[in-house]
């Protein structure tokens, strides 16, 4: 019999923009100072955003005047990658914060391999066969169903510690994604709409059917346990954590000067971004 490591288990719970990235940190201190387990947390967003990666400049991204007439959060991860809408309706994000020799993955783009293998096995109990796609220069590794894209996520790297957060697509309507996120070379918002059918997909469309969130969640727990030869222990943040995410997100995510010119207030809780 295979030995199961014991992870925690933070379920489904919705916050803000500004709250979820706070929480994913502090997860990650915690973590990298040894005071809270190897964690996968699920999350929604409330109301709707879009994140932008770590090096990215939200202008060049996002449709900040649409942003702000509908109310959609726009916030700086402290991963890499690409722009995000995240619907408060079409997905459910997971966060993975565990030590890389945990993992057993040697390398950034194994690291990437196992979690995406445990998308696959949630993929494949929702009824799906899933493939993953090592990404390129451009784009990061993500998960297909029938050569288009129902996942995709991103990475930060601390002292042996990996936070990798990605997204699920539940269900998918595009031009909304589009009419918030900025494609400099599309005349039109239905030029991107029509090029992106053929790119990008929902475990809703995939199947012909409503799944609900809460099925989408029980069957990434039963996926992750599979592929990763773990078993969870429901848990929650711990005092620790909830104060550090209170002062992230007061100090730091809220704030125009990270998510508009990715600069964040030097204290002793904020981590440096050289991996």
């Amino acid at each position: 019999m295979k030995f199961m490591f014991v992870w925690r288990l933070l379920r489904l719970e919705t916050y803000n923009a500004f709250m979820n990235m706070a929480i994913d940190e502090a997860i990650l201190k915690a973590r990298i100072e040894d005071l809270v387990p190897n964690t996968v947390r699920f999350y929604l967003w409330r109301p709707s955003a879009v994140s932008i990666g770590r090096f990215q400049k939200a202008e060049n991204e996002v449709q900040l005047d649409n942003c702000r007439k509908h109310g959609v959060n726009i916030v700086r991860r402290i991963s890499g990658g690409g722009a995000v809408f995240h619907d408060a309706e079409g997905e459910i994000t997971y966060s993975i914060i565990a030590g890389k020799e945990d993992l057993e993955a040697p390398d950034i783009t194994a690291v990437y391999a196992k979690i995406y293998s445990g998308l696959a096995e949630a993929a494949g109990v929702l009824g799906l066969i899933a493939d993953f796609n090592r990404g390129n220069v451009k784009s990061c590794p993500n998960l297909m169903v029938n050569a288009r894209k129902i996942s995709g996520s991103a990475q930060f790297h601390k002292k042996g510690v990996v936070l990798q957060h990605g997204t699920f697509l539940v269900d998918v309507d595009l031009e909304k994604m589009f009419l918030f996120l900025r494609v400099p070379w599309a005349r039109t918002c239905m030029e991107i709409v029509n090029i992106a059918k053929r790119r990008i997909t929902s475990i809703k469309e995939e199947l012909g059917r409503d799944v609900s969130i809460k099925r989408v969640e029980e069957a990434l727990i039963k996926g992750f346990q599979k592929a990763l030869s773990i078993e969870f222990v429901e848990g929650k943040l711990t005092s620790y954590e909830i104060e550090l995410a209170d002062e992230l997100c007061r100090e730091k995510y809220v704030t125009d000067n990270w998510n508009f010119h990715g600069e964040a207030i030097s204290r002793s809780s904020a981590l440096p971004f050289n991996s």
